[in-house]
């Protein structure tokens, strides 16, 4: 069994282990990833990148006296729940990019990176926000944004190959909805929307991989790896409690499988087709990856065996499920 997944969807609640499970896969024999784990070389995207810029342009905009425009504050939730589909869309977009080796060269990196998110936030339905603030403001917002917006256009180019075979695009995301909410959740959130609103070339060539944990594990681990020296860290960043319990104080994943119609799959209707994705599941309920965030030559060989093998038997499942869809 050599083949390797086309598109891992990498899904769970924040600080649920997403991010050591990519460090992990990266750091392996290229041999054990695809004969183990049906995983080929690792083309990775990500939408934290996109939350940490958004929030970066309103702490700039809030130091020039101008209202915040995506979040309450700068502990607090979106203003408009919409935007977890603006995310969604600069995610397609990055895919397209990556698949097409799309270079951009722009004057400025902070401004292309407002007017990917403006033009992204469009397209999930909601009005124009940086374009009609004053040009002077934005032009003092996209030179504070410059570095870490070129820094991030550095990292999304790296990532461009000249041959997609053997290789697996891991695209990771978090979604969930308020705490206590009765199941499905209303749309923008939870994993249906936004899995919902990927493009139709992502959802052909999807399996899921889901982190497996409770929001009370995720909400401990989040205040664990939180450091406040490093909030754009894929790592190492907390996420504010007000947006756990508000945003990911329960998620969508048990019900969209027990609700799919065909155990180990969810079932999802996107512009009139259904897709139904293989699910396997990583149970991390009882810690098994925090030590991952630690330098290679600290992982004890009993840990990185424990990660391996829970790992194996998620994509194991997911790789015969996917193989009962093609006969």
């Amino acid at each position: 069994m050599n083949e390797v997944f086309d598109i891992v969807l990498l899904l769970a609640l924040p600080a649920s282990g997403k991010s050591e499970v990519r460090k992990y896969l990266a750091n392996i024999p290229s041999e054990v990833l695809r004969s183990d784990l049906h995983i080929g070389e690792n083309l990775q995207l990500d939408d934290f990148p996109y939350v940490h810029i958004m929030r970066r342009i309103d702490d700039e905009l809030s130091a020039l006296g101008k209202e915040r425009v995506f979040f309450q504050s700068w502990d607090k939730s979106f203003i408009n729940s919409k935007d977890w589909g603006t995310l969604i869309h600069i995610i397609n977009e990055d895919y397209d990019d990556l698949m097409n080796g799309n270079v951009l060269i722009p004057a400025s990196a902070g401004e292309l990176i407002c007017s990917r998110i403006e033009s992204a936030a469009i397209k999930a339905g909601i009005e124009p926000r940086l374009s009609i603030i004053a040009q002077e403001t934005m032009k003092t917002v996209y030179f504070n944004l410059e570095k870490e917006a070129a820094d991030l256009l550095e990292e999304k180019h790296a990532q461009y190959t000249d041959s997609f075979d053997g290789k697996t695009i891991i695209i990771e995301f978090a979604r969930g909805g308020p705490h206590g909410s009765s199941m499905p959740l209303n749309p923008p959130f939870g994993y249906k929307h936004s899995i919902g609103s990927l493009s139709k070339e992502i959802l052909e060539k999807a399996v899921i991989l889901y982190i497996w944990v409770t929001p009370e594990e995720s909400r401990r681990k989040n205040e664990a790896r939180k450091n406040p020296d490093d909030p754009g860290s894929i790592l190492h960043h907390g996420v504010p409690i007000d947006v756990m319990m508000n945003d990911y104080g329960t998620d969508d994943m048990d019900w969209l499988e027990e609700n799919s119609g065909k155990k180990g799959f969810i079932a999802i209707e996107a512009d009139g087709t259904k897709y139904n994705i293989p699910l396997g599941r990583f149970d991390n309920r009882a810690d098994k990856t925090s030590f991952l965030r630690d330098e290679k030559n600290l992982w004890s060989k009993e840990k990185v065996e424990a990660v391996h093998n829970g790992l194996k038997a998620a994509c194991d499942k997911i790789y015969g499920l996917k193989e009962e869809v093609k006969k």
